[in-house]
């Protein structure tokens, strides 16, 4: 095989706008080969007795990595899916193919980094170099107004910096077509089967650049103050968040300023957790679970987890989590901080969970955002006692949410509907509400 093959290892980047190890590597060789690996290390069951990614998410990177393939089929490509451990499968294949050079895209992560590490060292033993990209924040590392280690640890005063001193970088090309080797041995796509998982009851969201494009196209026809719900894509990397920013610029005049700066501030907090992140070198003080306590806390966290805690506005987030797999950040606040505070619960179990959960979990901004979280609770003397009745209320005023997501007691009128520990017997009976003892079994500050 002559000329120069590069292999690109796509990750979290699944797309081929703003692609910069796609579009240099087609500059660059002659022939592309393109791959994706599932590795078994994402899958299984965590220390914490929860799925390290949960059926919701794995649906929603199956539908993201068959998008790319199509998409690249479209350019006069296609793209290799493995299932096994990267640093066994891409040696194998840079040797099929005569590969010279692997392109990837940095993480920050520590399972993500130590993957890296393991490939290039594998890479190295064949005498072929893993080419490290930097494509996931909106502002590009080398255009900070500080080094990595001097990143303020006040996200306030890491904002000001930015805003006054960095830019944000224009989108790359898209490429207008690839070349990768004659009868490339693909494989095929992996169902949930597969991966030992069963389909979702509900699906709220597809994967895909094609659909997280069309998201943001839909978004901005009528943007209001809602929350744009793009996240999943752009923890996948089917959108990037510099194309986010400058699509959000461009509605300048078309959108309130109150939702424009939002979403900037979203996707600049999304920065900072990942710089964060790479600053203290994936330590963020974890402090292990007591194993004396381990019963009674793998108790709690069960009847967290599965919704059954008691408080109603918190049991009807965690249903919406569990059946969707996304839940807005007030909702995140709320159900993390209960964990936290009124369980007396280790942040890494709630983490966990997330990470199972969440349809747009992202290691930095899941671990980043516990993290904050667990600083604010414990450096704030007005979180000392939590109202989660009052929270509630300020959530959901009209208990419509409650309703929605914990059916049982949507006959309940008004805000009643958040303390059915204090219906009594003949309003129980009125409202056709059976055993509402677990609502009983808490008492709320």
């Amino acid at each position: 095989m002559n000329g120069k093959t590069i292999l690109v290892w796509f990750r979290n980047d699944l797309r081929i706008h703003d692609n910069e190890i796609l579009l240099e590597a087609v500059k660059k060789a002659d022939r592309i080969v393109p791959v994706y690996c599932f590795d078994p290390a994402h899958f299984g069951m965590s220390s914490f007795d929860t799925q390290k990614t949960g059926a919701i998410r794995a649906k929603f990177i199956i539908e993201s990595v068959a998008d790319l393939k199509q998409s690249l089929q479209k350019l006069g490509g296609d793209l290799i899916v493995k299932f096994g451990h990267p640093q066994e499968i891409l040696p194998e294949i840079a040797r099929q193919y005569a590969v010279t050079e692997v392109y990837h895209h940095r993480e920050v992560a520590l399972e993500e980094t130590e993957t890296s590490s393991l490939v290039e060292a594998a890479l190295w033993k064949l005498q072929i170099n893993l080419k490290h990209f930097i494509g996931h924040t909106m502002y590009h590392k080398e255009d900070l107004p500080f080094p990595i280690k001097n990143i303020p640890d006040v996200f306030g005063v890491f904002r000001k910096k930015i805003e006054r001193e960095s830019i944000v970088r224009n989108c790359l090309d898209t490429p207008e077509s690839i070349s990768v080797p004659e009868n490339m041995d693909i494989g095929r796509l992996l169902t949930l089967a597969d991966l030992g998982l069963k389909e979702p009851i509900i699906q709220a969201f597809r994967g895909g650049e094609t659909e997280g494009l069309r998201n943001i196209s839909s978004y901005f026809l009528n943007p209001g103050l809602h929350r744009t719900k793009l996240s999943p894509w752009i923890a996948l990397g089917c959108l990037s968040t510099r194309k986010l920013y400058w699509e959000t610029r461009k509605q300048e005049n078309a959108i309130p300023k109150e939702t424009l700066n939002g979403i900037i501030l979203e996707l600049l907090r999304r920065d900072y957790f990942r710089f964060m992140l790479k600053k203290h070198n994936n330590k963020f003080n974890k402090s292990p679970a007591n194993e004396d306590e381990k019963k009674v806390v793998d108790m709690l966290f069960t009847s967290w987890k599965e919704a059954k805690t008691g408080i109603p506005i918190i049991d009807a987030t965690l249903n919406e989590l569990n059946s969707t797999g996304y839940i807005n950040h007030q909702g995140r606040q709320n159900v993390a901080t209960f964990l936290i505070h009124s369980l007396q619960i280790n942040w890494e179990y709630g983490a966990a969970f997330f990470k199972e959960k969440l349809i747009d979990y992202s290691a930095a901004s899941n671990l980043g955002n516990w993290y904050y979280l667990l600083n604010e609770i414990s450096g704030n003397a007005s979180e000392k006692n939590i109202d989660f009745l009052k929270k509630a209320q300020e959530c959901d005023p009209k208990g419509d949410y409650v309703r929605k997501w914990i059916p049982s007691l949507a006959s309940i009128p008004g805000v009643l509907i958040h303390q059915p520990w204090k219906l009594s017997p003949t309003e129980l009976k009125q409202y056709g509400i059976g055993d509402v003892s677990i609502y009983a079994a808490l008492s709320i500050p």
